[in-house]
């Protein structure tokens, strides 16, 4: 009985408290508001950190549901520049179209440290939009701005070494999504001088990075992930430097997905290391395919592939189905990938190289390939045996691919790209 009252008397303290955060977003949008923003936007902020998981959900379904475009508003504001199309009848149909939470996101932003909180409060809603999909449009109005404000424009490149403040080398740490850092050690290795990392930050965030890359300085285009994160190599010579080879990036604020960072970044970071070292001919990387695995489970298929390529690609599947099954089922383990039949080897190569040119393009695509691809490097070389840590066995049977990114070509590339081409060197193409 008295657990019963307890809960009771949360929830009514919830929906208290959501009242008064709603009608704090009023408020703010108030002409009063727009005079005091920064007093009432703080008052917002801190009675949404104040609400519940539950809670912030009911707030999001508000957004959603209250702070929509009036309607009626729209159609008399489309049917005056219909009947007369011009400035003087698109500006008031422009702003009737626009949300009014779009302007309490800009009016939250006023504050310091607004910025933070509102990728904050993007994090929460996409967590909640799978289960929520009423939530895309507030989702959208989101992404929306933060892709505004969060402009390559305005972001600022900085290189990470082993003397930046540690709170920064902490989080390179805890952030690297594609070869974990395994502590200090490692991370010194991965900061030596014939290696970088840079990040972007935002000036609203001068303390977090939004998003970083590695690179190896090489004499030669890598073909495997393991010398590159050896923590007892010695740096090499910098006379040796001919390639730079981006083997990681990772993203910091899950708020900020979708937002385009990385593409920016890597042609930012070239630039940047053709100026420091004129020597360096080559921009690739060595990057994982962690659709691969997943894709040959499910039957190695691509929508919408023509007569011919269709006829090569069941080829493909059968001559590895002869060795490894109709399930397509390859060893886990660095030995049995290491012993794979030559004919298996050969038939597994073909498939990661179709599904790198042919699936890309669709949405059955693999994520890394998409975002290099679309970015416009080049298919350059695909690595048997690249990656024989379970992680990279189990997405994609040890396989890596380097990507080219000719500076001189890389708008062609990524036109070529919107356009259902994936751009490929001689040798891949051999494999199609």
């Amino acid at each position: 009985m008295l657990e019963e009252v307890r809960q009771a008397a949360l929830r009514v303290g919830s929906q208290r408290r959501l009242r008064a955060v709603l009608s704090t977003c009023r408020r703010l949008l108030s002409v009063r508001g727009e005079a005091n923003s920064v007093a009432i936007a703080r008052d917002l902020l801190a009675g949404y950190d104040a609400l519940d998981e539950g809670t912030r959900r009911l707030f999001f379904g508000h957004l959603a549901a209250d702070f929509n475009p009036d309607p009626k508003a729209v159609e008399t504001a489309a049917k005056a520049y219909a009947a007369a199309p011009g400035a003087a009848t698109l500006a008031p149909l422009v702003e009737a179209a626009e949300p009014p939470r779009q302007e309490l996101l800009r009016r939250l932003n006023r504050l310091p440290g607004g910025t933070a909180h509102i990728v904050a409060m993007r994090r929460t809603l996409l967590a909640e939009l799978r289960a929520l999909p009423e939530l895309a449009a507030v989702e959208a109005d989101f992404l929306h701005l933060l892709s505004s404000w969060f402009n390559p424009g305005f972001l600022q490149l900085r290189r990470v070494d082993w003397n930046s403040p540690a709170q920064l080398l902490e989080q390179i740490i805890r952030h690297e999504a594609v070869h974990a850092i395994d502590g200090w050690d490692d991370l010194r290795r991965r900061l030596q001088p014939d290696r970088r990392c840079f990040a972007f930050f935002h000036p609203q965030l001068p303390d977090e990075p939004l998003i970083f890359v590695e690179v190896a300085l090489l004499p030669e285009m890598p073909s495997a992930i393991a010398p590159l994160i050896a923590k007892s190599d010695k740096p090499a010579p910098p006379e040796t430097f001919k390639v730079a080879a981006f083997y990681s990036i990772s993203n910091c604020q899950p708020g900020l997905k979708g937002v385009n960072l990385g593409n920016f970044l890597i042609k930012r970071v070239a630039r940047e290391l053709s100026r420091e070292l004129p020597q360096l001919k080559t921009f690739c990387t060595l990057s994982p395919m962690p659709g691969l695995a997943r894709w040959l489970r499910a039957g190695a298929e691509v929508p919408g592939l023509s007569g011919s390529r269709a006829q090569r690609l069941q080829a493909a599947r059968a001559a590895l189905q002869a060795h490894a099954g109709a399930d397509l089922a390859l060893p886990d383990t660095a030995a049995g990938m290491k012993r794979l039949p030559a004919e298996a080897a050969a038939a597994l190569q073909q498939l990661a190289a179709m599904y790198l040119a042919w699936a890309t393009p669709t949405r059955a695509g693999d994520p890394v390939a998409r975002f290099h691809l679309d970015n416009g490097a080049r298919l350059e070389r695909l690595n048997p045996l690249g990656d024989l840590s379970a992680k990279g066995l189990k997405q994609s049977h040890g396989m890596m691919v380097n990507y080219l990114y000719d500076l001189n070509r890389v708008e062609r590339h990524h036109e070529q790209f919107v356009d259902g081409e994936v751009a490929c060197s001689r040798p891949v193409a051999a494999l199609l």
